[in-house]
C-alpha cells in the first residue's frame, strides 16, 4: 500500500465513529422517552455518516477495490482500531450518556484541529462532521448536568457511570505508530495536546453537574492496537453478520 500510515490514521479515527454508532443503534426503540430515543438514532445515524466518508476515503488509498462496506464489515476484531471506550455497552441510560460526553468532548476537539489539515479530504470531512458533533456534545453534556443535578437517583446513577468509564478516558491520548507518521507529516492531530484541555473542560461540566471528578489513576488501553475488550466481539458479530452470510450480495 502506498500510504499504509495515512490508511491506518483513517481507520484510527473511522472506527470510533463506527463502533459508537453501531451500540448508540442498538438503542432504537429503548430510550427513556420519544425524543431523547429519537435524538440516540440520530446521532448514532451521524457518526455513520462520517464513517462512510472516512472509509470511501480509505478505499481510495488502499487502491486494491474494497469498497466503505469491505473495509468497514469484514475485517477481523483485532483490526479494528477504536478506543476501548466506544465499544463498553449500554448498562442504563447514565452509562449511555456518560460514555457518549466522554467521548463527544474529545471528538469536538480533535474535529476543530483536523479541520487545519493540509490534507483536503480530511480536513472537508472534519468540517463537515463538526457541525454534527457540536450537537453531540450539547446533547450529552446537557443530560449529564440534568442527570446529576436530578433526583438522587439519577444523581447516583451518573456518578457510578463516570466512575466506571474513566479509567477508559487516557487511551484518547496516545498515539499509534500511524498517528505520529502523520502527525510528523503534518496532516494528523498531535492528540496529547488536547488531553490537558479535555480534562479541564469534563471536570467543568461535572462540577456544575454537582458530580465528583473521579481520582482514579488506573486506566487500561489497547484499543488503538487491536486489544478489545469482550465486548467488541459482540457488537461485531451483529455488525457484520448479513455480510458474511451472503457474501457480495447487492440491495
Amino acid at each position: 500500500m502506498k500510504n499504509e500510515n495515512l490508511y491506518n490514521y483513517i481507520l484510527g479515527i473511522a472506527d470510533n465513529s463506527l463502533i459508537l454508532g453501531q451500540r448508540l443503534g442498538e438503542l432504537c426503540g429503548h430510550g427513556p422517552n420519544l425524543e431523547t430515543d429519537i435524538a440516540c438514532t440520530n446521532i448514532s445515524l451521524d457518526l455513520f455518516g462520517q464513517v462512510r466518508s472516512y472509509f470511501q476515503y480509505a478505499g481510495k488509498i488502499a487502491g486494491d477495490g474494497r469498497s466503505e462496506d469491505d473495509i468497514s464489515m469484514l475485517r477481523k476484531e483485532h483490526e479494528y482500531k477504536n478506543v476501548l471506550l466506544v465499544e463498553q455497552p449500554n448498562t442504563n441510560f447514565a452509562y449511555t450518556i456518560a460514555r457518549q460526553f466522554l467521548f463527544d468532548a474529545y471528538h469536538l476537539a480533535f474535529l476543530r484541529e483536523l479541520q487545519k489539515s493540509p490534507d483536503l479530504t480530511l480536513s472537508a470531512i472534519a468540517n463537515k462532521c463538526v457541525k454534527e458533533v457540536s450537537y453531540h456534545e450539547r446533547f450529552s453534556s446537557d443530560w449529564v448536568r440534568r442527570l446529576g443535578d436530578g433526583t438522587d437517583e439519577s444523581r447516583e446513577k451518573i456518578q457510578e457511570a463516570i466512575n466506571d468509564l474513566w479509567m477508559y478516558t487516557d487511551e484518547l491520548f496516545h498515539q499509534t505508530e500511524a498517528d505520529k507518521a502523520m502527525v510528523a507529516e503534518g496532516i494528523g492531530v498531535d492528540v496529547t495536546t488536547l488531553k490537558e484541555g479535555y480534562y479541564a473542560y469534563v471536570k467543568e461540566v461535572l462540577e456544575e453537574a454537582t458530580l465528583e471528578v473521579p481520582e482514579s489513576k488506573y486506566f487500561q488501553k489497547g484499543g488503538k492496537h487491536g486489544v478489545h475488550t469482550e465486548h467488541l466481539g459482540y457488537i461485531l458479530a451483529e455488525l457484520q453478520y448479513m455480510q458474511r452470510t451472503y457474501p457480495n450480495m447487492e440491495w
